[in-house]
């Protein structure tokens, strides 16, 4: 059973590393992210601030095929963030690192598994699904690499309509999302021109940002269906060019060694409505059954009567009056 559509960052690491062996273990593995019902909130440019009051999931970054505490990434832990405003659901990751993009290496360049990959993707502008790889019938992405994905556990994922035996034609790309870096001061948004963009080595904290809707026009079980108050399973997972080197499929980190929880919440206030009896409209209802109820009784009363007296009724003819 496919348990999960992850959004892969580079359309070779999703066809090439696919770990047909056990997957590693480690203790501490799981965890549990919440995603909020908080419609409106959020705009999706890669930018933080509109997230400050939604509560993070951090988890410790730890190499994927050697997960030991000793190894884990440098930078710190990822913070993962969600929300959802009933149609889309919405999320946020934080990551520490010192800005590092090398134009048109997508492998110098950080990237996140959901995967938002920074590569050739202009930061703060959308990536994901458009019309022309969509008209593909395939999850890719040839402009910002923010490819769709699914995938039967955390390790094995294929490109959403490419199994290992067929390409179905009726896939797309429901993901979108935008990435920054907390060095840039240029929040309007970049160009192609203004690439770099940032300094090299810079301190700061990554930013990926990406939503889908919760439910997709899938036919093939190859995208994960959210439903509201129903936990779901997912994997986050972050690459680094460490000393400038550009990484390999294998070298990512992993937030967590087993599947975390997604937890997308009803609103609050449908959580606490319980709508009181409607006293007034059974009352109405009542008083009106008696009036008919009388109605009636007084129309048999007055047919009654008029048929009893009809002989001794007087008519007057029109032509004599």
């Amino acid at each position: 059973m496919r348990l999960l559509l992850v959004a892969a960052a580079l359309v070779a690491c999703a066809a090439a590393h696919e770990h047909h062996g056990e997957a590693p273990t480690c203790a501490g593995g799981g965890g549990r992210v919440v995603a909020e019902f908080r419609p409106g909130e959020v705009t999706l440019d890669g930018h933080p601030a509109d997230w400050e009051a939604v509560e993070a999931s951090e988890f410790s970054l730890l190499p994927a095929l050697d997960p030991d505490d000793d190894k884990a990434y440098t930078g710190g832990k990822v913070a993962v963030k969600a929300v959802h405003d009933g149609v889309n659901v919405f999320f946020m990751l934080q990551v520490d690192g010192d800005y590092a993009y090398t134009k048109g290496e997508s492998k110098k360049c950080p990237s996140v598994a959901l995967m938002f990959q920074v590569g050739n993707a202009i930061p703060g502008r959308l990536y994901g699904g458009n019309h022309i790889d969509n008209a593909a019938g395939n999850g890719g992405d040839r402009f910002g690499h923010l490819v769709d994905v699914y995938a039967w556990n955390p390790h094995c994922r294929y490109l959403d309509g490419i199994g290992p035996k067929e390409n179905n034609s009726n896939a797309q790309n429901d993901w979108h999302g935008a990435w920054w870096h907390s060095s840039l001061t240029f929040h309007s948004g970049f160009v192609d021109d203004d690439s770099p963009y940032g300094k090299k080595d810079d301190k700061g904290t990554y930013y990926f940002e990406f939503s889908r809707p919760l439910r997709t026009m899938d036919q093939f079980q190859q995208d994960a269906q959210f439903t509201i108050g129903e936990p779901s399973n997912m994997a986050v997972a972050f690459w680094y060019p460490t000393d400038g080197k550009p990484w390999s499929n294998s070298q990512h980190y992993s937030a967590s060694c087993d599947w975390v929880t997604l937890d997308i919440q009803p609103s609050l206030e449908a959580a606490r409505y319980r709508p009181a009896p409607n006293r007034s409209w059974d009352a109405a209802t009542a008083f009106a059954l008696l009036l008919s109820v009388v109605a009636v009784c007084v129309s048999i009363f007055v047919g009654y009567s008029a048929s009893k007296n009809k002989s001794g009724v007087q008519f007057t003819q029109l032509a004599q009056i």
